[in-house]
C-alpha cells in the first residue's frame, strides 16, 4: 500500500451473544485532509468516488443497533461526539470533524454524548443496501450469518482500491 494512503486504527469487536460484530476491523480514520470547509460535501464526494455512495446526513442513533446486510462509512462532518462501538458492552470512541469510520455489516455502534451541531454523512457500497438492527440474543445467530456473507467491498470509501480496507479486509476470515 502506498505511503501517501491514509492508515486508520484498527479496531476489533468479537459477537457478545446479542451483537455479532466481524472479523473484519473497524477502521477509524483521523483528521482527513479535506479540500474546503465543507466536510459534508468532501465526505460525499470522497465516499461516491469510491463507490460508498453516501445516503443520508444526520447524526447517529442514541441506541445499539447494527447493519446485517451491508457496511457502513460515517464521516464526521461537524462538531464531535462519544461513540459505542462492538456493542453494549464495547469500546468507547472519541471522534471529530475530519473523523471517518467504516464499521462492517454487524459491528454495534451508537452515539453515548454528541456537541449540539454533530452531523454525519453515511454511505454504504453500491450494491449493498443496509437494514437495522438491535441486539438481541433470539436474532444473533441469523443476523451474524447474514453479515458473515455481506461481500468485501472493491474498495476503501477514504482511499479507494488502495486502501486499508481492501488490504485487510480481504486478509480476514470471510475475505475474497
Amino acid at each position: 500500500m502506498p505511503s501517501s494512503a491514509p492508515q486508520p486504527e484498527r479496531l476489533f469487536f468479537a459477537s457478545d451473544g446479542r451483537t455479532p460484530n466481524s472479523a473484519h476491523p473497524v477502521l477509524l480514520y483521523r483528521q482527513l485532509p479535506l479540500a474546503g470547509g465543507d466536510y459534508a460535501s468532501a465526505f460525499e464526494s470522497l465516499f461516491a468516488s469510491h463507490l460508498w455512495p453516501a445516503q443520508w446526513r444526520a447524526s447517529v442513533y442514541d441506541y445499539q443497533h447494527y447493519h446485517s446486510t451491508a457496511h457502513e462509512v460515517l464521516g464526521v462532518a461537524r462538531g464531535h461526539a462519544r461513540l459505542m462501538l462492538g456493542g453494549e458492552s464495547g469500546k468507547v470512541v472519541e471522534v471529530r470533524a475530519g473523523d471517518a469510520l467504516v464499521l462492517p455489516a454487524g459491528t454495534g455502534h451508537c452515539q453515548l454524548q454528541a456537541s449540539d451541531d454533530f452531523e454525519v454523512v453515511g454511505g454504504y457500497p453500491l450494491d449493498q443496501r443496509y437494514d437495522s438492527l438491535r441486539p438481541d440474543a433470539a436474532s444473533h445467530d441469523q443476523a451474524a450469518a447474514r453479515a458473515a456473507r455481506v461481500a468485501v467491498p472493491v474498495s476503501d470509501p477514504v482511499a479507494g482500491t488502495q486502501g486499508a480496507l481492501v488490504a485487510l479486509w480481504r486478509q480476514q476470515p470471510g475475505g475474497e
